[in-house]
């Protein structure tokens, strides 16, 4: 029996560029990545000022069924506004910024019905753009997880898009790595809750998920990433931001420079040895 008889099975995984829409120079580098098969799924931003109907033509362009997603992320906190009418709460016409929208939905102070209203109103402009219902349906800075969020997104979901899989983003990390994580930590506590009610409304979830990491730390990706694809199961998706700053992306997100350096490692000869080197490949 030769070496390769005694290989593992291959898993595919689901690589996720966030963020489509946000500004002109994430937009370029993600279907750049698409165009050279190093991503096979995008979650697109309809509230985001880029997102436009040059850019929905450029990325359907590189759509098939088979090769790579398209998915919603819906989007809840500033700078970006909403697209229904009478949205609240609101600070200077535009959404709670994270830690307020995350402090109001464990004290339970946004409104559902308007909660509702916003998601099911991005999921009617992602059709109305792409002419279908989105692959997936995720959310920006993981706004689908919160308390109060999650009803609301999973009711909506299962009646505009049933067809569609919602992310968790409970990982499959050893106990003492979660420990060491608290970002990713929280991501685990609030996605045990989120499987659960996605299982009850009927709908599919990543069985594993991958990617969250301290972006102001500037870590080494080409060090970082393949830790992502330990113990990720096959349909786990990893999660990934890469981009090209530009102005419009400076105006709106924090996360600037670490974009460049996720877009330079996915474009390099190093991230396909390192799929290689652990038994993975894109779905």
């Amino acid at each position: 029996m030769s070496r390769a008889d005694n290989a593992a099975p291959t898993r595919h995984i689901w690589l996720c560029a966030d963020d489509y829409g946000i500004a002109p120079g994430v937009n370029s580098a993600i279907r750049e990545l698409i165009a050279r098969g190093r991503l096979n799924a995008t979650s697109v931003m309809v509230a985001a000022p880029s997102f436009n109907s040059a850019e929905v033509a450029a990325l359907t362009a590189l759509h098939s069924d088979e090769r790579m997603a398209i998915g919603l992320h819906v989007t809840l906190t500033a700078p970006f506004q909403p697209l229904s009418l009478n949205y609240e709460p609101l600070r200077g016409g535009a959404f709670l910024p994270l830690g307020a929208t995350l402090r109001a939905a464990f004290l339970r102070q946004l409104y559902r019905k308007r909660l509702a209203a916003e998601i099911a109103a991005q999921i009617e402009a992602f059709v109305t753009a792409f002419g279908r219902a989105p692959d997936f349906i995720d959310g920006h800075q993981h706004v689908q997880l919160f308390p109060q969020v999650r009803d609301a997104f999973l009711s909506i979901v299962k009646d505009a898009a049933p067809n569609a899989w919602v992310r968790q983003c409970g990982r499959v990390t050893p106990l003492s790595r979660r420990l060491a994580e608290p970002k990713a930590l929280l991501l685990d506590v609030l996605s045990h809750s989120f499987r659960r009610r996605a299982r009850a409304h009927g709908l599919r979830t990543n069985p594993a998920f991958g990617g969250a990491y301290d972006f102001r730390a500037h870590p080494d990706v080409a060090a970082l990433f393949p830790t992502f694809l330990d113990g990720l199961p096959a349909e786990g998706v990893v999660m990934c931001h890469p981009g090209i700053v530009d102005d419009e992306l400076t105006r709106l997100d924090p996360l600037t420079t670490q974009r460049e350096k996720e877009y330079a490692y996915f474009a390099s000869d190093a991230f396909p040895a390192a799929l290689a080197a652990k038994g993975v490949a894109l779905a």
